[in-house]
């Protein structure tokens, strides 16, 4: 099917091509004046008893033609995309439903609270169960500097 459709793509890009070729190179009406703008004359444009040369015959065939494709062309994509849809739709229902595994947890052991250890937060947490502890901050001496040497 997407062949298909890309082939009638193809088809309809070198109508279009074929058709701007051809409206190009026509050569204008003689009785191209302000009558024929507003109206005069329309009978004899739309029936008239085949006017008009091979060139305005093969424009009106491939007008028709650039038509009939562009059509065509909107019913399978719209047919083709539905398609897809109910295909995407299957697969979603007859996929197995998987139930998530049993998650087991160990419980993890926090060192006790004690006096200077500065640990603010011990809060469980609802979603893992498991205990949520801040480390104590580490003191560290300041360090000593050596005074700058001098060379003289």
């Amino acid at each position: 099917m997407v062949l298909f459709i890309g082939f009638l793509t193809f088809v309809l890009i070198m109508n279009c091509l074929l058709l701007m070729l051809l409206v190009l190179i026509q050569l204008p009406k003689k009785e191209a004046g302000a009558g024929i703008a507003f109206g005069g004359g329309a009978t004899d444009a739309l029936f008239g008893a085949g006017s008009g040369n091979a060139l305005t015959n093969l424009t009106k065939y491939s007008a028709g033609l650039f038509m009939v494709l562009a059509l065509l062309l909107s019913y399978l994509n719209v047919h083709n995309a539905r398609r897809s849809a109910r295909t995407v739709e299957e697969l979603l229902t007859s996929a197995p439903k998987s139930t998530p595994a049993a998650v087991t947890q160990t419980p993890t052991t926090t060192a006790p609270l004690t006096a200077g250890t500065n640990q603010l937060l011990t809060q469980p947490l609802a979603a893992t169960n498991r205990l949520l502890t801040l480390p104590a901050p580490t003191t560290t001496a300041p360090r000593a500097t050596a005074p700058a040497s001098t060379n003289k």
